[in-house]
């Protein structure tokens, strides 16, 4: 039996938003990474031992920031009657951001605080993202932040349906795990071109594609749980 065409959308276009962000946040905030938020360990160990500096120390502020976007969409979740509203808030969030950030350009207003704070921004969304696939597992068809798990699984998953014969996988399932991965390393390519490119503020285009995917097909307008 086919899986429901929104269950399916819905992973492959947070793999890709995911992918836009982490890419964005690494490539034009200093390394950090927004989505696969515990990279941030690494790269502060890396950069301790080449001599740390006080933005190396501002990197680890990613993780409680990430650590209370998470708790409050835990807390919004059960009160906001839609369990897709996460991700249009999320859309939000990233849209509201690069147009403020765009503003700020327009207007020749150069505002030292929102240049820190705009990356930490970002890891609140995507704080948001990871936790709507943790309460919302039915949701998704695989994690959508972090693709090692996905790797994984589709590698065993492919091994059983070439050299196994129980049948327990279907080549459709994993052509859908092999999507959710290529999916985040589009956004990734696509992310770090787009942000190396013009900045931060691009973060405004997968806020646009999760507010309209969201709205346009009613997904978040009724009262509406995962099945």
């Amino acid at each position: 039996m086919g899986l429901p065409r929104n269950y399916v959308d819905t992973s492959l276009i947070l793999a890709l938003v995911a992918g836009f962000c982490d890419t964005a946040t690494f490539t034009a905030a200093n390394q950090l990474f927004s989505a696969h938020v515990t990279g941030n360990f690494i790269v502060f160990a890396y950069d301790l031992v080449k001599g740390a500096d006080a933005e190396t120390w501002i990197k680890l502020i990613s993780v409680p920031v990430f650590i209370a976007a998470v708790m409050t969409a835990g807390w919004m979740a059960p009160r906001l009657g839609n369990d897709y509203r996460l991700l249009f808030i999320e859309g939000i969030i990233l849209f509201g951001a690069g147009v403020l950030t765009i503003g700020l350009s327009y207007f020749n207003l150069q505002v030292a605080w929102w240049s820190a704070v705009m990356p930490f921004v970002i890891v609140w969304a995507m704080g948001i993202q990871n936790a709507f696939g943790r309460l919302y597992s039915k949701a998704v068809y695989a994690q959508t932040t972090v693709m090692t798990g996905n790797v994984t699984q589709v590698t065993l998953d492919l091994s059983k349906l070439l050299f196994s014969r129980n049948g327990d996988v279907s080549a459709q399932n994993v052509r859908r795990q092999i999507g959710i991965v290529v999916l985040f390393l589009a956004g990734c390519v696509i992310g770090a071109i787009v942000a190396s490119g013009f900045g931060l503020w691009t973060v405004l285009f997968p806020g646009i594609l999760l507010v309209g995917y969201f709205g346009r097909n009613n997904l978040m307008w009724k009262t509406k749980k995962v099945e």
